[in-house]
C-alpha cells in the first residue's frame, strides 16, 4: 500500500473516533471533521498521487458539489427556524391531539415518511425536528422518536427520484426512471420502517407530559402566512429543479429570497418585531452543525480522489458474484461512509451497457445506499443533520436504533427480492 494512502485512511479512521468519541474525549466533533478533511487533502496534494492540475480540478469539482448541498442545508435550516419563529408549526401542532407515545411515534414516522418522498430526506428531517420540539420539550424524550424520523426519512426519499441525492444521482444518470423505481422500490422502503416501527411500538408506552400550553400560545402576526409560503417554498424545490435543471439549492434560494421580502413587508412598519425579521434569525441557526456536515463531506470526497471508494468498490466485484450481496453490502458501507461517492464509484463500474436503465440491480442500489446509511447516525445527511440539531452522540443512536434499522433494512431487501 501506498505509504500516502495509508496515512489519509489512518487519520479519517482517527477522525472518525473522535467524532463517535466526542462526548468521552470533550473535542467537539466539528473541529475533528473539519481537522480530517484539510489533513486528508494535504496529504494528497503533498504525496503527488495524481497529476497536480487534475487533482486542483477534481479539488473544485468536489467543493462545487458540496457547497450545494451546504447552501440547501443552510437555507432550509433559515426556512424552518423562521417558520418556527413565527409558531406557524402551532398550525400541526394543535392537530396533533395525542399525548400516547406509541401514537405519537406512528403519526410521526409516517408523517416523515411520506413528506420525505415528495421534499427529500434531509429538509423533511429539519423540519420534523423542529416540529419534535414543540409536541415534546424534553429533550431525553425526543431521542427515540428523533432517531426514528432519520430511519423514515431515509426510507421515504429512496423510493422516489427527488427523495434522496443518491437516487436522484441514478435518476440524472439514466440508471432509473421515475415510475420504475417508485412501483419497485415502495413497499420495500415501508418494510424497512415498519420493522423498527413494530419493534419500538411493543417497547414504547406511557404518555408524553401535556402540550396544552401550545394550545394558549398566541402566533405571531403573519404566522399563518409564514407557515404556508414556507412549507410551499420547501415543496417548491423539487419543481423547481424539474422545470429549470437547476440545482436543489436555487429552489432553496428563491424560496427563501420570496419568503425574506414578505416577512420585510410585514414587519417593516413595527420596530418591536425586529426578532422576527430574518437577520435576527441567522444569529439562531447552528453554524457548527453545517461546518460538521462540510469537514465530514470533504473528508469522504478525499477518499474518493484517492481511489480508495473504488478499491472497496472494485474489490467488491471481483470477490462477490452476487448482485443482491454487492447491493446489501454497498448499504452496510453506507452506514460508515456517505453514500453519494459510494453510488458514485459504483455507477462508475457497472455499465449501462451491461445494466441497462431500471435494470434490478439499480433498484436494489438505490433502495441500499438510501436506507443503508439509517444503521449508524453518520451514515446518512438526515442523520448528520440530527446529530447536529439535537447534539445525539454517535453511541447514544447506535444503542437505540442500529439493530432495529439494520432488521428494517434487510427485511426490506428481503421483500424486493420476493417481489422480484
Amino acid at each position: 500500500m501506498n505509504l500516502a494512502i495509508f496515512f489519509i485512511i489512518t487519520i479519517f479512521i482517527a477522525g472518525y473516533l473522535a467524532i463517535i468519541l466526542e462526548h468521552t474525549i470533550k473535542i467537539n466533533k466539528t473541529a475533528s471533521a473539519l481537522l480530517v478533511a484539510v489533513a486528508c487533502w494535504a496529504i494528497y496534494f503533498l504525496s503527488g498521487l495524481g497529476a497536480p492540475t487534475e487533482d486542483l480540478a477534481a479539488f473544485s469539482h468536489h467543493v462545487s458539489d458540496i457547497s450545494q448541498i451546504i447552501f440547501f442545508l443552510f437555507g432550509a435550516m433559515i426556512l424552518v427556524e423562521l417558520i418556527d419563529s413565527h409558531r406557524g408549526f402551532k398550525i400541526i401542532t394543535d392537530v396533533i391531539e395525542t399525548t400516547s407515545k406509541k401514537k405519537m411515534l406512528w403519526v410521526i414516522t409516517f408523517l416523515t415518511f411520506f413528506l420525505s418522498s415528495v421534499l427529500d430526506n434531509l429538509t423533511t428531517t429539519i423540519l420534523m425536528i423542529s416540529l419534535l420540539r414543540k409536541l415534546i420539550p424534553h429533550k431525553e424524550d425526543r431521542l427515540l422518536i428523533g432517531s426514528i424520523v432519520v430511519v423514515a426519512a431515509n426510507a421515504g426519499g429512496a423510493w422516489t427520484p427527488i427523495g434522496d441525492v443518491t437516487t436522484t444521482m441514478l435518476w440524472i444518470n439514466g440508471q432509473l426512471s421515475t415510475l420504475s423505481v417508485m412501483r419497485a422500490l415502495f413497499i420495500p422502503s415501508l418494510v424497512s420502517v415498519l420493522v423498527p416501527l413494530a419493534y419500538f411500538s411493543f417497547k414504547l408506552k406511557g404518555t408524553y407530559p401535556p402540550i396544552k400550553h401550545l394550545k394558549a400560545e398566541k402566533s405571531e402576526p403573519g404566522s399563518r402566512l409564514v407557515f404556508w409560503v414556507g412549507l410551499g417554498g420547501l415543496v417548491f424545490v423539487p419543481i423547481f429543479k424539474t422545470w429549470t435543471g437547476l440545482p436543489p439549492f436555487m429552489g432553496i434560494l428563491i424560496s427563501l429570497g420570496t419568503l425574506w421580502l414578505i416577512t420585510d413587508i410585514i414587519h417593516r412598519k413595527h420596530p418591536g418585531r425586529e426578532g422576527l425579521r430574518v437577520p435576527n434569525i441567522l444569529s439562531k441557526i447552528d453554524t457548527s452543525s453545517v461546518l460538521f456536515f462540510l469537514g465530514i463531506l470533504l473528508a469522504v470526497t478525499s477518499l474518493q480522489t484517492a481511489g480508495i471508494l473504488q478499491e472497496i468498490a472494485s474489490w467488491l466485484s471481483r470477490e462477490v458474484s452476487s448482485l443482491p450481496l454487492i447491493a446489501t453490502l454497498i448499504g452496510l458501507l453506507s452506514a460508515l461512509i456517505d453514500n453519494v461517492p459510494l453510488v458514485a464509484a459504483t455507477m462508475g463500474m457497472y455499465p449501462l451497457s451491461i445494466f441497462p436503465m431500471d435494470d434490478s440491480f439499480w433498484h436494489m442500489i438505490a433502495y441500499a445506499a438510501g436506507t443503508g446509511g439509517s444503521i449508524l447516525i453518520i451514515g446518512s445527511a438526515s442523520g448528520v443533520a440530527l446529530m447536529g440539531l439535537e447534539k445525539i452522540d454517535f453511541v447514544s443512536y447506535m444503542k437505540k436504533i442500529s439493530l432495529p434499522a439494520l432488521a428494517g433494512f434487510l427485511a426490506g431487501m428481503g421483500a424486493y427480492l420476493m417481489l422480484n
